[in-house]
Protein backbone atom coordinates (compact mmCIF):
# COMPACT_ATOMS: atom_id res chain seq x y z
CA UNK A 1 0.00 0.00 0.00
CA UNK A 2 1.13 3.71 -1.24
CA UNK A 3 2.08 6.11 1.30
CA UNK A 4 -0.56 8.14 -0.40
CA UNK A 5 -2.94 5.09 -0.36
CA UNK A 6 -2.41 4.84 3.48
CA UNK A 7 -3.20 8.12 4.23
CA UNK A 8 -6.48 8.24 2.62
CA UNK A 9 -7.43 4.80 4.70
CA UNK A 10 -6.80 7.39 8.06
CA UNK A 11 -8.92 10.26 6.14
CA UNK A 12 -11.62 8.26 5.69
CA UNK A 13 -11.44 6.25 8.92
CA UNK A 14 -11.08 9.23 10.86
CA UNK A 15 -14.23 10.75 8.95
CA UNK A 16 -16.16 7.63 9.92
CA UNK A 17 -15.32 7.97 13.42
CA UNK A 18 -16.31 11.81 13.13
CA UNK A 19 -19.79 10.68 12.20
CA UNK A 20 -20.10 8.04 14.90
CA UNK A 21 -19.32 10.42 17.87
CA UNK A 22 -20.71 13.59 16.34
CA UNK A 23 -24.24 12.24 14.36
CA UNK A 24 -25.45 10.95 18.47
CA UNK A 25 -25.11 14.57 19.38
CA UNK A 26 -26.50 16.12 16.46
CA UNK A 27 -29.39 13.97 16.58
CA UNK A 28 -29.68 15.16 20.33
CA UNK A 29 -29.36 18.77 19.59
CA UNK A 30 -32.03 18.16 17.09
CA UNK A 31 -34.54 16.83 19.48
CA UNK A 32 -33.88 19.61 22.14
CA UNK A 33 -33.52 22.40 19.62
CA UNK A 34 -36.17 21.48 16.80
CA UNK A 35 -37.31 18.20 18.10
CA UNK A 36 -39.85 15.66 15.56
CA UNK A 37 -43.29 15.02 16.39
CA UNK A 38 -43.10 12.73 18.88
CA UNK A 39 -40.94 15.47 21.47
CA UNK A 40 -44.45 17.52 21.00
CA UNK A 41 -46.72 14.46 21.66
CA UNK A 42 -44.52 14.39 24.94
CA UNK A 43 -44.68 18.24 25.63
CA UNK A 44 -48.53 17.66 24.93
CA UNK A 45 -48.50 14.92 27.76
CA UNK A 46 -46.80 16.76 30.38
CA UNK A 47 -48.69 20.31 29.65
CA UNK A 48 -52.19 18.74 30.34
CA UNK A 49 -50.48 17.45 33.98
CA UNK A 50 -49.25 20.73 34.46
CA UNK A 51 -52.36 23.30 33.62
CA UNK A 52 -54.85 20.94 36.05
CA UNK A 53 -54.71 22.83 39.61
CA UNK A 54 -53.26 20.88 42.57
CA UNK A 55 -55.52 19.22 44.68
CA UNK A 56 -55.24 20.15 48.72
CA UNK A 57 -57.83 18.21 50.96
CA UNK A 58 -60.08 17.77 47.80
CA UNK A 59 -59.99 21.78 46.72
CA UNK A 60 -58.47 22.65 43.71
CA UNK A 61 -55.79 25.13 44.32
CA UNK A 62 -56.87 28.64 43.04
CA UNK A 63 -55.04 31.09 45.72
CA UNK A 64 -52.99 33.74 44.61
CA UNK A 65 -49.89 31.90 45.24
CA UNK A 66 -50.65 28.72 43.00
CA UNK A 67 -51.73 31.10 40.54
CA UNK A 68 -48.84 33.08 40.60
CA UNK A 69 -46.45 29.84 40.26
CA UNK A 70 -48.97 28.51 37.61
CA UNK A 71 -48.24 31.65 35.31
CA UNK A 72 -44.70 31.32 35.86
CA UNK A 73 -44.19 27.49 34.88
CA UNK A 74 -46.40 28.58 31.67
CA UNK A 75 -43.67 30.77 30.07
CA UNK A 76 -41.57 27.77 30.38
CA UNK A 77 -43.79 25.43 28.27
CA UNK A 78 -44.44 28.02 26.11
CA UNK A 79 -40.12 28.67 25.22
CA UNK A 80 -40.72 24.68 24.75
CA UNK A 81 -43.09 24.87 21.81
CA UNK A 82 -41.21 28.10 20.43
CA UNK A 83 -38.55 25.82 20.42
CA UNK A 84 -40.36 22.89 18.12
CA UNK A 85 -39.69 23.64 14.79
CA UNK A 86 -42.57 22.23 12.77
CA UNK A 87 -42.26 23.87 9.35
CA UNK A 88 -41.17 21.30 7.46
CA UNK A 89 -43.57 18.09 8.97
CA UNK A 90 -46.54 17.04 7.03
CA UNK A 91 -49.34 19.45 7.78
CA UNK A 92 -51.33 17.21 9.93
CA UNK A 93 -49.00 17.96 12.48
CA UNK A 94 -48.58 21.04 11.95
CA UNK A 95 -52.01 21.47 12.79
CA UNK A 96 -51.52 19.39 16.23
CA UNK A 97 -48.38 22.11 17.00
CA UNK A 98 -51.08 24.92 16.62
CA UNK A 99 -53.53 23.38 19.04
CA UNK A 100 -50.78 22.79 21.25
CA UNK A 101 -50.17 26.36 21.08
CA UNK A 102 -53.64 27.39 21.09
CA UNK A 103 -54.33 25.14 24.48
CA UNK A 104 -51.10 27.60 26.21
CA UNK A 105 -52.65 30.70 24.74
CA UNK A 106 -56.00 30.07 26.19
CA UNK A 107 -53.77 29.43 29.83
CA UNK A 108 -52.29 32.81 29.27
CA UNK A 109 -55.67 34.83 28.64
CA UNK A 110 -57.15 32.85 31.66
CA UNK A 111 -54.26 34.37 33.74
CA UNK A 112 -54.06 37.68 32.11
CA UNK A 113 -57.74 38.55 31.19
CA UNK A 114 -60.78 36.34 31.89
CA UNK A 115 -59.32 35.33 36.07
CA UNK A 116 -62.53 33.09 36.37
CA UNK A 117 -60.84 31.92 39.59
CA UNK A 118 -60.69 35.55 41.36
CA UNK A 119 -63.74 37.63 38.90
CA UNK A 120 -66.59 35.09 37.99
CA UNK A 121 -68.21 32.84 40.62
CA UNK A 122 -69.91 30.59 37.69
CA UNK A 123 -66.36 29.12 37.99
CA UNK A 124 -67.03 27.29 40.87
CA UNK A 125 -69.77 24.98 39.86
CA UNK A 126 -70.32 22.31 42.34
CA UNK A 127 -72.82 19.76 40.44
CA UNK A 128 -74.81 19.70 37.39
CA UNK A 129 -77.71 17.62 36.33
CA UNK A 130 -77.41 17.07 32.50
CA UNK A 131 -74.81 16.45 30.16
CA UNK A 132 -73.79 18.60 27.47
CA UNK A 133 -74.30 18.12 23.95
CA UNK A 134 -70.80 19.03 23.10
CA UNK A 135 -67.61 17.97 23.72
CA UNK A 136 -67.03 19.80 26.85
CA UNK A 137 -68.81 22.07 29.48
CA UNK A 138 -69.48 25.21 28.08
CA UNK A 139 -67.28 27.80 29.52
CA UNK A 140 -64.86 27.71 32.68
CA UNK A 141 -65.37 25.72 35.75
CA UNK A 142 -63.44 23.41 38.40
CA UNK A 143 -62.64 19.73 37.27
CA UNK A 144 -64.09 18.46 40.76
CA UNK A 145 -67.59 19.24 39.26
CA UNK A 146 -70.44 16.17 40.61
CA UNK A 147 -72.24 14.95 37.77
CA UNK A 148 -74.69 12.67 38.88
CA UNK A 149 -76.05 12.21 35.21
CA UNK A 150 -72.72 10.42 34.76
CA UNK A 151 -73.89 7.90 37.62
CA UNK A 152 -75.06 4.73 38.37
CA UNK A 153 -77.99 4.69 40.92
CA UNK A 154 -77.82 2.85 43.00
CA UNK A 155 -74.30 3.88 43.37
CA UNK A 156 -72.09 0.66 43.03
CA UNK A 157 -70.46 -0.16 46.36
CA UNK A 158 -66.56 0.54 44.83
CA UNK A 159 -67.88 4.03 44.00
CA UNK A 160 -69.45 5.20 46.82
CA UNK A 161 -65.77 6.59 48.83
CA UNK A 162 -65.18 9.07 45.96
CA UNK A 163 -68.83 10.19 45.98
CA UNK A 164 -68.99 11.11 49.31
CA UNK A 165 -65.87 12.56 49.15
CA UNK A 166 -67.07 14.62 46.25
CA UNK A 167 -69.95 15.58 48.81
CA UNK A 168 -67.94 16.26 51.63
CA UNK A 169 -65.71 18.92 49.42
CA UNK A 170 -67.89 21.52 48.53
CA UNK A 171 -68.21 23.39 51.35
CA UNK A 172 -64.45 23.62 51.42
CA UNK A 173 -64.56 24.44 47.83
CA UNK A 174 -66.95 27.45 48.24
CA UNK A 175 -65.05 28.90 51.87
CA UNK A 176 -61.82 28.56 49.05
CA UNK A 177 -64.09 30.79 46.43
CA UNK A 178 -64.64 33.38 48.59
CA UNK A 179 -61.21 33.72 49.58
CA UNK A 180 -59.88 33.91 45.99
CA UNK A 181 -63.02 35.73 44.59
CA UNK A 182 -61.83 39.15 44.80
CA UNK A 183 -63.04 41.38 41.76
CA UNK A 184 -65.84 43.48 40.89
CA UNK A 185 -67.69 41.75 37.58
CA UNK A 186 -71.39 42.45 38.47
CA UNK A 187 -72.97 40.60 35.65
CA UNK A 188 -71.16 37.58 36.26
CA UNK A 189 -71.67 37.65 40.06
CA UNK A 190 -75.47 37.89 38.89
CA UNK A 191 -75.15 34.97 37.12
CA UNK A 192 -73.57 33.14 39.43
CA UNK A 193 -75.74 33.84 42.18
CA UNK A 194 -78.49 32.63 39.40
CA UNK A 195 -76.57 29.16 39.21
CA UNK A 196 -76.51 28.87 43.12
CA UNK A 197 -79.91 28.78 42.93
CA UNK A 198 -79.89 26.00 40.40
CA UNK A 199 -77.48 23.90 42.60
CA UNK A 200 -79.57 23.90 45.43
CA UNK A 201 -82.80 22.48 43.35
CA UNK A 202 -80.41 20.00 42.06
CA UNK A 203 -79.04 18.68 45.47
CA UNK A 204 -82.44 18.85 47.02
CA UNK A 205 -83.43 16.39 44.55
CA UNK A 206 -80.28 14.31 44.33
CA UNK A 207 -81.24 14.02 48.72
CA UNK A 208 -84.66 12.71 48.20
CA UNK A 209 -83.06 10.14 45.35
CA UNK A 210 -80.40 9.00 48.33
CA UNK A 211 -83.32 8.85 50.81
CA UNK A 212 -84.19 5.41 49.94
CA UNK A 213 -80.93 3.86 48.34
CA UNK A 214 -77.99 5.56 50.12
CA UNK A 215 -79.45 7.12 53.30
CA UNK A 216 -75.52 7.61 55.05
CA UNK A 217 -75.14 9.67 52.56
CA UNK A 218 -78.01 12.52 52.53
CA UNK A 219 -76.05 14.44 55.24
CA UNK A 220 -73.25 14.87 52.94
CA UNK A 221 -75.91 16.29 50.49
CA UNK A 222 -77.81 18.63 53.02
CA UNK A 223 -74.35 20.10 54.13
CA UNK A 224 -73.41 20.79 50.21
CA UNK A 225 -76.33 22.18 49.79
CA UNK A 226 -76.14 24.35 53.11
CA UNK A 227 -72.75 25.68 51.79
CA UNK A 228 -74.06 26.48 48.51
CA UNK A 229 -77.15 28.20 49.92
CA UNK A 230 -74.63 30.09 52.38
CA UNK A 231 -72.60 30.92 49.28
CA UNK A 232 -75.26 32.35 47.83
CA UNK A 233 -76.21 35.07 50.30
CA UNK A 234 -72.51 35.76 50.43
CA UNK A 235 -72.71 36.41 46.57
CA UNK A 236 -75.72 38.37 47.09
CA UNK A 237 -74.39 40.68 49.28
CA UNK A 238 -71.15 41.33 47.50
CA UNK A 239 -73.07 42.01 44.10
CA UNK A 240 -75.17 44.81 46.03
CA UNK A 241 -71.99 46.69 45.80
CA UNK A 242 -70.87 45.70 42.44
CA UNK A 243 -70.28 47.85 39.36
CA UNK A 244 -67.98 47.01 36.87
CA UNK A 245 -68.81 45.21 33.80
CA UNK A 246 -67.91 41.93 33.00
CA UNK A 247 -67.16 42.21 29.33
CA UNK A 248 -63.34 41.92 27.93
CA UNK A 249 -63.25 44.71 25.63
CA UNK A 250 -62.69 44.53 21.60
CA UNK A 251 -58.97 44.55 21.60
CA UNK A 252 -58.86 41.29 24.26
CA UNK A 253 -61.90 39.80 22.26
CA UNK A 254 -59.71 40.13 18.56
CA UNK A 255 -56.68 38.72 20.82
CA UNK A 256 -58.53 35.55 22.17
CA UNK A 257 -60.40 34.58 18.55
CA UNK A 258 -57.13 34.73 17.10
CA UNK A 259 -54.53 33.13 19.18
CA UNK A 260 -56.64 30.75 21.18
CA UNK A 261 -59.62 29.99 19.19
CA UNK A 262 -58.04 29.83 16.18
CA UNK A 263 -60.88 32.16 14.32
CA UNK A 264 -60.32 34.61 10.93
CA UNK A 265 -62.65 37.03 12.23
CA UNK A 266 -62.32 40.29 14.21
CA UNK A 267 -65.23 41.29 16.58
CA UNK A 268 -65.72 43.68 13.75
CA UNK A 269 -65.84 41.43 11.31
CA UNK A 270 -68.24 39.35 13.23
CA UNK A 271 -70.62 41.52 14.22
CA UNK A 272 -70.93 42.79 9.73
CA UNK A 273 -71.45 38.60 9.24
CA UNK A 274 -74.09 38.39 12.04
CA UNK A 275 -75.92 41.54 11.28
CA UNK A 276 -75.66 39.63 7.61
CA UNK A 277 -76.85 36.44 8.24
CA UNK A 278 -80.00 37.85 10.74
CA UNK A 279 -81.57 39.98 7.11
CA UNK A 280 -80.71 37.20 5.03
CA UNK A 281 -82.82 34.54 7.92
CA UNK A 282 -85.35 37.30 8.57
CA UNK A 283 -86.19 37.81 4.69
CA UNK A 284 -86.24 34.42 4.00
CA UNK A 285 -88.28 33.79 6.94
CA UNK A 286 -91.06 36.30 5.64
CA UNK A 287 -90.76 34.54 1.61
CA UNK A 288 -91.41 31.40 3.41
CA UNK A 289 -94.16 32.41 5.39
CA UNK A 290 -95.95 33.61 2.26
CA UNK A 291 -95.12 30.87 0.15
CA UNK A 292 -97.15 28.93 2.68
CA UNK A 293 -99.43 31.08 3.53
CA UNK A 294 -102.39 28.57 2.28
CA UNK A 295 -100.79 25.09 4.28
CA UNK A 296 -101.79 24.74 7.69
CA UNK A 297 -100.53 26.15 10.76
CA UNK A 298 -97.74 23.58 12.72
CA UNK A 299 -99.92 22.34 15.39
CA UNK A 300 -98.69 20.96 19.23
CA UNK A 301 -99.09 17.57 20.18
CA UNK A 302 -102.57 16.84 21.96
CA UNK A 303 -101.07 14.67 24.56
CA UNK A 304 -97.83 12.96 25.80
CA UNK A 305 -98.15 9.86 23.69
CA UNK A 306 -98.62 12.17 20.46
CA UNK A 307 -95.80 13.83 21.65
CA UNK A 308 -93.56 10.93 21.97
CA UNK A 309 -94.40 9.63 18.62
CA UNK A 310 -94.18 12.57 16.59
CA UNK A 311 -90.24 12.42 18.24
CA UNK A 312 -89.93 8.82 17.67
CA UNK A 313 -91.33 9.51 13.74
CA UNK A 314 -88.47 12.44 13.77
CA UNK A 315 -85.50 10.89 14.75
CA UNK A 316 -86.35 7.86 12.80
CA UNK A 317 -86.93 10.66 9.49
CA UNK A 318 -83.56 12.03 10.23
CA UNK A 319 -80.92 9.10 10.74
CA UNK A 320 -82.90 7.42 7.47
CA UNK A 321 -82.31 10.31 5.61
CA UNK A 322 -78.68 10.61 6.78
CA UNK A 323 -77.86 6.75 5.56
CA UNK A 324 -80.32 6.76 2.43
CA UNK A 325 -79.27 10.13 1.09
CA UNK A 326 -75.37 9.28 1.39
CA UNK A 327 -74.17 12.43 3.29
CA UNK A 328 -71.63 10.44 5.01
CA UNK A 329 -70.72 6.90 6.38
CA UNK A 330 -73.30 6.30 8.96
CA UNK A 331 -72.08 3.18 11.55
CA UNK A 332 -74.07 0.84 13.12
CA UNK A 333 -73.46 2.26 16.68
CA UNK A 334 -74.69 5.65 15.38
CA UNK A 335 -78.46 6.35 16.85
CA UNK A 336 -80.67 9.01 18.83
CA UNK A 337 -82.90 7.90 21.16
CA UNK A 338 -86.24 8.96 20.93
CA UNK A 339 -86.07 10.96 24.30
CA UNK A 340 -89.48 10.77 26.73
CA UNK A 341 -90.44 13.71 28.36
CA UNK A 342 -94.12 15.91 28.96
CA UNK A 343 -95.54 18.20 27.38
CA UNK A 344 -95.00 21.82 28.64
CA UNK A 345 -97.84 22.98 30.96
CA UNK A 346 -100.79 24.27 28.86
CA UNK A 347 -101.20 27.35 30.98
CA UNK A 348 -97.61 28.38 30.94
CA UNK A 349 -95.82 29.96 27.82
CA UNK A 350 -93.47 27.47 26.43
CA UNK A 351 -89.59 28.77 26.25
CA UNK A 352 -88.08 29.54 22.99
CA UNK A 353 -86.98 25.17 21.59
CA UNK A 354 -90.38 24.51 23.30
CA UNK A 355 -92.11 26.33 20.50
CA UNK A 356 -89.84 24.91 18.09
CA UNK A 357 -90.19 21.74 18.89
CA UNK A 358 -94.02 21.46 19.44
CA UNK A 359 -94.55 22.63 15.71
CA UNK A 360 -92.19 19.70 14.47
CA UNK A 361 -89.64 17.82 16.04
CA UNK A 362 -87.60 17.12 13.24
CA UNK A 363 -85.72 20.34 12.78
CA UNK A 364 -84.04 20.46 16.09
CA UNK A 365 -83.00 16.83 15.72
CA UNK A 366 -80.94 18.34 12.76
CA UNK A 367 -78.53 20.05 15.70
CA UNK A 368 -78.18 16.88 17.40
CA UNK A 369 -75.89 15.97 14.66
CA UNK A 370 -73.71 16.98 18.70
CA UNK A 371 -74.89 13.62 19.79
CA UNK A 372 -73.33 11.59 17.05
CA UNK A 373 -70.52 13.17 16.70
CA UNK A 374 -69.85 12.66 20.96
CA UNK A 375 -70.63 8.71 20.07
CA UNK A 376 -68.08 8.95 17.23
CA UNK A 377 -65.39 10.34 19.75
CA UNK A 378 -65.47 7.24 22.08
CA UNK A 379 -66.03 4.67 19.09
CA UNK A 380 -63.53 5.72 16.72
CA UNK A 381 -59.32 5.98 16.80
CA UNK A 382 -58.50 9.61 17.14
CA UNK A 383 -56.53 11.18 14.20
CA UNK A 384 -53.60 11.85 16.82
CA UNK A 385 -52.32 11.65 20.30
CA UNK A 386 -52.81 15.34 20.80
CA UNK A 387 -56.34 15.02 19.17
CA UNK A 388 -57.75 12.34 20.88
CA UNK A 389 -58.12 14.78 23.89
CA UNK A 390 -60.85 16.98 23.78
CA UNK A 391 -59.17 20.64 23.87
CA UNK A 392 -59.23 22.92 26.59
CA UNK A 393 -60.18 26.53 26.40
CA UNK A 394 -63.75 25.62 24.53
CA UNK A 395 -61.13 25.69 20.92
CA UNK A 396 -63.73 23.68 19.63
CA UNK A 397 -67.09 25.47 20.18
CA UNK A 398 -66.72 27.35 16.40
CA UNK A 399 -66.58 23.60 15.04
CA UNK A 400 -68.63 22.08 17.36
CA UNK A 401 -71.60 24.55 17.16
CA UNK A 402 -70.89 25.92 13.89
CA UNK A 403 -71.70 22.71 12.22
CA UNK A 404 -74.32 21.68 14.55
CA UNK A 405 -76.18 25.51 12.95
CA UNK A 406 -75.12 24.56 9.58
CA UNK A 407 -76.50 21.02 9.63
CA UNK A 408 -80.06 22.24 9.69
CA UNK A 409 -79.83 24.76 6.72
CA UNK A 410 -77.24 21.72 5.02
CA UNK A 411 -79.80 19.38 5.60
CA UNK A 412 -83.02 21.55 4.36
CA UNK A 413 -81.10 22.31 1.42
CA UNK A 414 -80.41 18.27 0.69
CA UNK A 415 -84.15 17.52 0.83
CA UNK A 416 -84.96 16.60 4.34
CA UNK A 417 -88.06 18.94 4.87
CA UNK A 418 -89.56 18.81 1.21
CA UNK A 419 -92.23 16.75 2.40
CA UNK A 420 -92.57 19.66 5.22
CA UNK A 421 -92.24 22.65 3.57
CA UNK A 422 -93.62 24.61 6.95
CA UNK A 423 -90.23 23.06 8.56
CA UNK A 424 -88.55 25.65 6.21
CA UNK A 425 -89.20 28.71 8.30
CA UNK A 426 -88.24 27.10 11.85
CA UNK A 427 -84.92 26.76 10.64
CA UNK A 428 -84.74 30.22 9.17
CA UNK A 429 -85.86 31.58 12.31
CA UNK A 430 -83.41 29.43 14.00
CA UNK A 431 -80.90 31.62 12.20
CA UNK A 432 -82.09 34.59 13.15
CA UNK A 433 -82.17 33.34 16.92
CA UNK A 434 -78.93 32.89 17.07
CA UNK A 435 -77.93 35.56 15.23
CA UNK A 436 -79.68 37.92 17.92
CA UNK A 437 -78.55 35.68 20.69
CA UNK A 438 -74.63 36.18 18.96
CA UNK A 439 -74.82 39.70 19.27
CA UNK A 440 -75.67 40.28 22.46
CA UNK A 441 -72.86 38.27 23.22
CA UNK A 442 -70.72 40.44 21.16
CA UNK A 443 -72.04 44.00 22.67
CA UNK A 444 -71.82 42.96 25.93
CA UNK A 445 -68.05 42.18 26.06
CA UNK A 446 -67.45 45.37 24.02
CA UNK A 447 -69.24 47.09 26.47
CA UNK A 448 -71.82 48.46 24.30
CA UNK A 449 -74.54 46.37 26.28
CA UNK A 450 -75.48 45.36 30.42
CA UNK A 451 -76.40 41.90 30.81
CA UNK A 452 -80.07 43.47 31.22
CA UNK A 453 -79.38 45.07 27.53
CA UNK A 454 -78.03 42.04 26.42
CA UNK A 455 -80.78 40.01 27.33
CA UNK A 456 -83.16 42.78 25.83
CA UNK A 457 -81.30 42.98 22.34
CA UNK A 458 -81.69 39.23 21.60
CA UNK A 459 -85.10 39.04 22.83
CA UNK A 460 -86.24 41.85 20.37
CA UNK A 461 -84.05 40.19 17.55
CA UNK A 462 -86.17 37.26 18.09
CA UNK A 463 -88.97 36.83 15.43
CA UNK A 464 -92.71 36.05 16.94
CA UNK A 465 -91.69 36.80 20.45
CA UNK A 466 -90.90 33.02 21.44
CA UNK A 467 -87.36 33.68 23.20
CA UNK A 468 -88.75 34.86 26.38
CA UNK A 469 -87.15 37.74 28.70
CA UNK A 470 -88.29 35.82 32.01
CA UNK A 471 -87.49 32.39 30.12
CA UNK A 472 -84.50 30.37 31.47
CA UNK A 473 -83.22 29.75 28.11
CA UNK A 474 -82.02 33.47 27.58
CA UNK A 475 -80.37 33.28 31.03
CA UNK A 476 -78.45 30.05 30.72
CA UNK A 477 -77.49 31.63 27.28
CA UNK A 478 -75.99 34.92 28.33
CA UNK A 479 -74.31 33.17 31.09
CA UNK A 480 -72.33 31.11 29.09
CA UNK A 481 -71.80 33.52 26.36
CA UNK A 482 -71.08 36.33 29.31
CA UNK A 483 -67.78 34.20 30.99
CA UNK A 484 -66.84 32.35 27.82
CA UNK A 485 -66.68 35.35 25.32
CA UNK A 486 -67.44 34.34 21.81
CA UNK A 487 -69.57 31.67 22.45
CA UNK A 488 -72.52 33.17 21.00
CA UNK A 489 -70.77 34.43 17.56
CA UNK A 490 -69.91 30.77 17.59
CA UNK A 491 -73.03 29.20 16.18
CA UNK A 492 -73.54 31.26 13.00
CA UNK A 493 -69.38 32.30 12.65
CA UNK A 494 -68.75 28.64 12.77
CA UNK A 495 -71.47 27.71 10.46
CA UNK A 496 -69.72 30.40 7.93
CA UNK A 497 -66.72 28.94 8.12
CA UNK A 498 -67.99 25.47 6.78
CA UNK A 499 -69.66 26.98 3.78
CA UNK A 500 -66.21 28.24 3.10
CA UNK A 501 -64.75 24.76 3.58
CA UNK A 502 -67.57 23.49 1.31
CA UNK A 503 -67.15 26.21 -1.45
CA UNK A 504 -62.83 25.58 -1.50
CA UNK A 505 -63.11 21.59 -1.36
CA UNK A 506 -65.73 21.66 -3.85
CA UNK A 507 -63.75 23.88 -6.28
CA UNK A 508 -60.33 21.72 -5.84
CA UNK A 509 -62.22 18.01 -6.10
CA UNK A 510 -64.42 19.41 -9.26
CA UNK A 511 -66.72 16.76 -10.57
CA UNK A 512 -65.36 14.38 -8.03
CA UNK A 513 -67.00 16.59 -5.14
CA UNK A 514 -69.87 14.32 -3.58
CA UNK A 515 -71.09 15.13 0.06
CA UNK A 516 -70.17 11.52 1.25
CA UNK A 517 -66.64 11.88 0.74
CA UNK A 518 -66.60 15.36 1.86
CA UNK A 519 -67.81 14.97 5.14
CA UNK A 520 -65.76 11.09 5.74
CA UNK A 521 -62.69 12.94 5.21
CA UNK A 522 -64.20 16.02 7.30
CA UNK A 523 -65.22 13.53 9.97
CA UNK A 524 -61.45 12.43 10.52
CA UNK A 525 -59.77 15.87 11.39
CA UNK A 526 -61.25 16.01 14.64
CA UNK A 527 -63.40 18.40 16.92
CA UNK A 528 -60.69 21.22 16.41
CA UNK A 529 -60.85 24.55 14.56
CA UNK A 530 -62.42 25.13 11.10
CA UNK A 531 -59.20 27.05 10.29
CA UNK A 532 -56.96 24.15 10.92
CA UNK A 533 -59.19 21.41 9.04
CA UNK A 534 -59.57 23.70 6.50
CA UNK A 535 -55.67 23.90 5.95
CA UNK A 536 -55.11 19.86 6.49
CA UNK A 537 -57.99 19.18 4.22
CA UNK A 538 -57.09 21.93 1.31
CA UNK A 539 -54.21 22.50 1.81
CA UNK A 540 -54.68 26.69 1.82
CA UNK A 541 -52.71 28.47 4.58
CA UNK A 542 -53.84 31.68 3.75
CA UNK A 543 -55.91 31.95 7.18
CA UNK A 544 -53.27 29.85 9.26
CA UNK A 545 -50.56 32.91 8.18
CA UNK A 546 -53.31 34.94 9.27
CA UNK A 547 -53.72 33.84 12.63
CA UNK A 548 -49.87 33.03 13.55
Amino acid sequence: MSKKTRLLAVIILFALLAVVVYAPQKAAQARTAGGPYEDLVQLFKEWREFQAPKFVNGVPDYSTAAMSEQRQGLRKFQQRLAAIDCASWPISQQVDWHLVRAEMNGLDFDHRVLRPWSRDPCFYVVITSSEPDVPAREGPEIPSVIEPWKMTFPVPEKDLPAFQAKLRAVPRILDAAKKNLTEDAKDLWFLGIRIKRQETMILENLAKRLKEMHPALVPDVEKAKAAVDDFRAWLETKHAQMKAPSGIGIENYNWYMKNVHLVPYTWQDQVHLLNREWERAVSSLKFEEHRNRNLPKLEPPKTDEEARARREEAVNTFMNFLRNEQIFTVPDYMHLPAVRGRLGSPGRPWDVFNQIEYRDYLPMRCHDIHWLEKQRLVQEPSPSPIRSRVPLYNIWDYRSEGLATAWEELMMNAGLFDRRPRDRELIYFLVALRCARGMSDLKLHSGEMSLDEAIKSAVDRTPFGWLRADGETVYTDLRIYTHQPGYGPSYIVGKIQIDKLIADKSKQMGDGFTLKKFWDEFFTMGVIPVSLIRWEMTGLDDEIKKLW
